[in-house]
């Protein structure tokens, strides 16, 4: 937010962007105009010109710091209380906007400011449990191999053009002004295309309240984020937000191609009879075998070497044509990842054979079934699975390449859960490892500010639930890097060493604080050493243990 803008500007913007629409009007206002330079929710970045926004948050409330960033010189409080309520003294050159909901205020006023810039842009948002971030990618793929100039927002990284940027730790949907700031960004460097990865947090909080979705595509939806939602129902409303803003929305005549409002639907997925009801002037489903399906697969074959498949659709530009996929990614999972991406941009027009050189582009990507060779008599991957459904299809997806491969090889799981997020999920995936997998080991995901041990004690006695017995099908090793490197060691020829949970993320959490962390390079580290028979070097956690 470099430039500066007018509140009763920004009201004014808002207003004549849903007039005549079922979104959100702006609140009524009628105090002092204010000049903002920008808007924010942390007191130490208030100053003068600043718009201190008191987010409430399930984890903290930003109305007792009100006082704090008057006194740093805010020039407006957009709060969900009155002062009197606050106990705090406005001045008269101070603007106060009470609403009913701070984040969803931020989110339209975040809009106005970069000026709508999601009307200027096909938008294509995808949301699920699982598979987000690979079909969003595939997507990407898609549409730049049809020639449309495309950028992309997702848990890895924001593409604007030619120039890429990380997303901060532990993100994949950012807050409603960094999501409108890289929009605008995208517009301005003449892209007229994004696909915009979408979280439940992310539309639970409206950080992609006021985009203007045209294409809204699930994965699936399964057991996750129940410490934040509550229930699966509420969790299921969040996902659901993305489907019904596209069906009760109007294409903008400011887009720049014609679009027609669709949802793609997973019909083999728990979620599709529910989400079906939602009325889209068009949609388009995708299955595996379901021959009823606007997309199926007639074949598929995954081994360690990538994804065979072929893919037939009744979509307009794919009309009775069958068409081969020859990917580099692993697993059932990918293969509905690449049905999901193809049925978006069938149902959007693309071209065949953009689809399948968009798919057949993707590569394996960054903690996503990364396989690592050193060398090894055994098969190592590097996957994020960090909820049951993800780890229950990770195992099986390793599980299936044994059989191809290897034969009869074992599936050794390393995987932990983390601290302050759903606790019912460590029980569950226990569960799966020790019912599935041959051998797991248990230990940090992110702890946070939990007790490790008690994690693991909870994670213990869902695998004993299921049969498993300490110290020889199941073990603890706390420290990360320990744990992948004992995985190793109790590997034989032609096992399967899965290493699940982090993927692609890059720090991990104890207390409060982020060490530095990239689960691939720790795999790969743990592999040199124990090839070399060498110990586990310290990665730097505060739980390694120099005598194990």
């Amino acid at each position: 937010m470099n430039e500066k803008r007018s509140l009763k500007k920004l009201l004014a913007d808002w207003a004549t962007a849903v007039a005549h629409t079922h979104h959100r009007q702006p609140p009524a206002y009628d105090g002092p105009d204010v000049t903002l330079a920008k808007l924010t929710e942390k007191t130490d970045e208030v100053e003068p010109g600043s718009g201190f926004v008191a987010r409430v948050r399930p984890t903290g409330d930003g109305h007792p710091y009100i006082g704090k960033a008057l006194a740093n010189g805010a020039s407006l409080i957009l709060a969900q209380r009155s002062p009197e309520e606050v106990g705090v003294s406005v001045p008269g050159d101070v603007a106060w906007l009470q609403v009913t909901d701070t984040a969803e205020t931020l989110a339209w006023l975040s809009a106005a400011w970069y000026r709508f810039p999601s009307r200027e842009l096909v938008m294509m948002g995808v949301t699920g449990t699982n598979g987000k971030t690979t079909t969003v990618n595939l997507l990407y793929a898609i549409f730049k191999a049809a020639g449309y100039k495309t950028g992309m927002l997702s848990t890895l990284k924001a593409v604007i053009g030619e120039r890429e940027e990380p997303l901060a730790l532990h993100v994949s949907t950012p807050e409603a002004p960094v999501v409108q700031r890289y929009l605008r960004q995208m517009v301005d460097a003449g892209l007229t295309h994004c696909v915009l990865e979408t979280t439940s947090h992310g539309l639970a909080q409206h950080r992609v309240t006021a985009v203007d979705f045209d294409t809204a595509v699930i994965t699936n939806i399964t057991h996750e984020h129940l410490d934040y939602h509550g229930t699966y129902e509420e969790y299921f409303q969040a996902k659901a937000r993305l489907f019904e803003g596209v069906a009760a929305s109007q294409p903008d005549p400011c887009k720049p191609y014609p679009v027609v409002k669709t949802v793609v639907l997973n019909r083999d997925d728990a979620s599709y009879h529910r989400l079906a009801q939602i009325q889209a002037p068009l949609q388009f489903t995708y299955s595996l075998e379901d021959k009823t399906a606007g997309m199926h697969s007639l074949k598929y074959v995954t081994d360690p070497g990538g994804t065979y498949l072929e893919i037939k659709a009744a979509g307009q530009s794919m009309a009775d044509l069958v068409l081969p996929v020859k990917s580099k990614l692993l697993g059932l999972f990918s293969v509905y990842n690449m049905l999901a991406a193809a049925a978006a941009a069938c149902a959007m027009g693309v071209d065949h054979n953009a689809i399948q050189a968009g798919l057949q582009a993707v590569e394996l990507l960054h903690g996503r079934m990364h396989q690592i060779k050193r060398g090894q008599s055994f098969i190592v991957h590097v996957d994020f699975a960090h909820t049951p459904d993800g780890l229950d299809k990770a195992v099986t997806a390793a599980r299936g390449i044994l059989h191809l491969t290897a034969g009869a090889g074992r599936v050794i799981v390393v995987f932990g859960s983390a601290g302050l997020r759903d606790p019912e999920k460590r029980r569950m995936m226990a569960e799966i490892a020790a019912e599935k997998a041959d051998l797991s080991i248990l230990t940090a995901e992110d702890p946070r500010t939990e007790s490790l041990d008690d994690i693991l004690e909870v994670m213990a006695q869902g695998c004993r639930r299921q049969g498993g017995i300490e110290g020889q099908t199941f073990w603890r090793v706390p420290d990360r890097g320990q744990a992948i490197y004992f995985a190793l060691t109790l590997a034989e020829e032609k096992d399967f060493v899965l290493v699940c949970g982090k993927g692609h993320e890059q720090s991990m959490c104890f207390g409060t604080v982020e060490y530095p962390w990239d689960d691939v390079t720790a795999t790969e580290t743990a592999l040199d050493a124990f090839l070399a028979g060498a110990p586990m070097p310290d990665l730097g956690l505060p739980t390694f243990q120099p005598d194990r």
